[in-house]
């Protein structure tokens, strides 16, 4: 069935996000796939593809699939995206969020969406190419973090039991003072969180404790999966006074991906210090795992790298 001029529109806007995305043509000592014509042929469409001018090639291969394989059209352009990652990746030109986002209004101007281009966890694991947006006061009230820092280290003259819930009052206090919006702990039917707060529309549930040893892998496990038990958009952050044992460390820098990042009392005292602010600490802790899938990293490797 022939599309209408609004359709018409949008191809021609999806061509031009698209352009740069793979070669027309794959490399004549290389993976035939690696092209929009390969891609095509992936899908069982190859016939659609005319070649010829890359745009109007693209365009051509659009057009040609909404008239003659409008099912086909979402496996195309998710083939697309996926062959496309690989390719710029190696090229050293990652495709950005905000690439992925221009397609997805593009393709839901022609009528479709997409679910796995719109999830929030895939979206986030682009990198931007706009400057992370750090809500936070301009200018950090001195007094009150001076006050701050006497009362983290005034704690450690409490008993076990009094501490540990005074830590979580000052935690809420620290994350406040930095405007993240900090929620005190909920309970939950079966488990309890200790706490929430949003950074960049990113929502964090945190577990906090301070104990005298180093906090282990089980408990890690466990609060891996309350986070991952809730909405896909959200991150844990667990903080342990005392820091986390190598075998932890270890077991959430290889396998599955980490959920979390890690926060220890030396990194309390440096961001009261004022070698980073809160927001920049969980936002370079974020982007490191996101790279290495380190669950941990300290402040003050990040604050001197």
């Amino acid at each position: 069935m022939p599309i209408n001029l609004k359709d018409t529109q949008a191809i021609t806007t999806l061509s031009g996000l698209l352009y740069d995305f793979l070669p027309a043509n794959p490399h004549p000592n290389g993976d035939p796939t690696i092209s929009f014509g390969g891609c095509a042929k992936k899908c069982g469409i190859g016939n659609l593809y005319q070649g010829g001018s890359k745009k109007i090639a693209i365009s051509t291969l659009l057009q040609n699939t909404l008239e003659h394989a409008k099912g086909k059209f979402c496996v195309l352009m998710s083939t697309i995206v996926q062959t496309a990652m690989v390719y710029r990746n190696n090229k050293g030109n990652p495709i950005s969020r905000e690439e992925i986002v221009a397609i997805n209004k593009s393709i839901q101007d022609i009528g479709f969406k997409i679910p796995e281009l719109w999830d929030p966890e895939f979206l986030r694991s682009l990198k931007s190419s706009e400057p992370e947006k750090v809500e936070m006061k301009k200018e950090t009230n001195p007094e009150m973090i001076s006050n701050l820092k006497s009362e983290f280290i005034a704690l450690t003259s409490l008993d076990p039991h009094k501490r540990g819930y005074a830590f979580q009052d000052f935690l809420v206090r620290l994350f406040d003072a930095f405007v993240l919006q900090p929620k005190k702990s909920f309970r939950i039917v079966g488990e309890e969180i200790d706490g929430s707060f949003d950074l960049n529309q990113d929502t964090y549930l945190m577990e906090a404790k301070w104990h005298a040893e180093q906090t282990a892998e089980a408990d890690l496990l466990i609060f891996s999966g309350k986070v991952s038990g809730k909405a896909i958009w959200s991150r844990g952050l667990f903080v342990s006074y005392s820091g986390f044992t190598q075998q932890a460390l270890k077991a959430f820098a290889v396998g599955k991906p980490t959920n979390l990042i890690g926060m220890d009392g030396q990194d309390i005292f440096f961001i009261l210090e004022g070698r980073m602010t809160l927001q920049e600490a969980i936002i370079a802790k974020a982007r490191r795992a996101a790279e290495t899938n380190s669950f941990f990293t300290s402040v003050f490797e990040l604050a001197n790298h």
